[in-house]
């Protein structure tokens, strides 16, 4: 099994405990020894594209081609504002 590079291994300075069954875990490890990976370099080599792409789906907005046009057309033209902010602006100004 390969290595993490001495680089990689003083930059993974956290420790996640993680809890397997036995048989999980000796699957884990073939595949890893299959990859020419220790078991932590195959796990995270594994994880972390899927928590990137979790992160992505929950943190981006996607608008529809639909949606799209009308933000473009408030951000160009944006509709008066309402009495409610007005005042509330003005209340706020009046802390500062």
């Amino acid at each position: 099994m390969a290595k993490a590079s001495p680089a990689a291994a003083e930059a993974r300075g956290d420790r996640i405990e993680l809890r397997a069954t036995r048989q999980e875990k000796r699957l884990l490890a073939q595949a890893a020894a299959y990859e020419r990976l220790d078991l932590t370099s195959f796990i995270l080599r594994n994880a972390l594209p899927a928590a990137r792409d979790v992160v992505d789906r929950a943190e981006r907005i996607v608008l529809s081609r639909r949606d799209s046009v009308r933000v473009l057309r408030l951000l160009e033209h944006p509709p008066e504002p309402a009495p409610a902010l007005l005042a509330a602006a003005q209340r706020r100004a009046g802390r500062g």
